[in-house]
């Protein structure tokens, strides 16, 4: 298993254990368990993430730390866009699709007032990065 996949699931099992709260670097953040089906592989892939809540959706950034590359998991959604989301002690299959426009703008700018981080990693990086809104299904 790689020094990420152990990272997650550290995360996730601690996230599991307190109802959705976790601490060091992600201590007071909104977090999200995301499980994806690998694109190549076909095999279940789990990333804890911090999402933006608006109503009924919880939006994703495919971010990666503002690394010229999207992650690995935004690869996966898009070729399989059913995913399952944990938030808090809940899970439920949700339906990813990447917000563009006007409402990416939007809410990627909410984002970066509400965490700095994130308007660090757009300017890190020449690409553009993806939201993606969760939607129940």
């Amino acid at each position: 298993m790689s020094e990420m996949q152990d990272f997650n699931n550290q995360i996730a099992a601690e996230f599991r254990a307190n109802e959705g709260q976790v601490g060091g670097m992600f201590a007071g953040a909104t977090l999200l368990l995301l499980t994806t089906t690998g694109a190549k592989t076909g095999a279940a892939r789990l990333n804890p993430l911090v999402y933006y809540g608006e109503g009924d959706r919880y939006v994703v950034f495919a971010s990666a730390g503002g690394s010229p590359r999207h992650p690995d998991w935004y690869f996966n959604l898009t070729a399989h866009p059913e995913v399952t989301v944990e938030v808090g002690t809940e899970t439920f299959r949700a339906r990813a699709t990447e917000l563009v426009g006007e409402d990416r703008d939007r809410i990627y700018a909410a984002q970066a007032a509400r965490s700095p981080q994130f308007a660090e990693y757009q300017q890190n990086t020449t690409r553009r990065i993806p939201a993606i809104a969760l939607e129940r299904i």
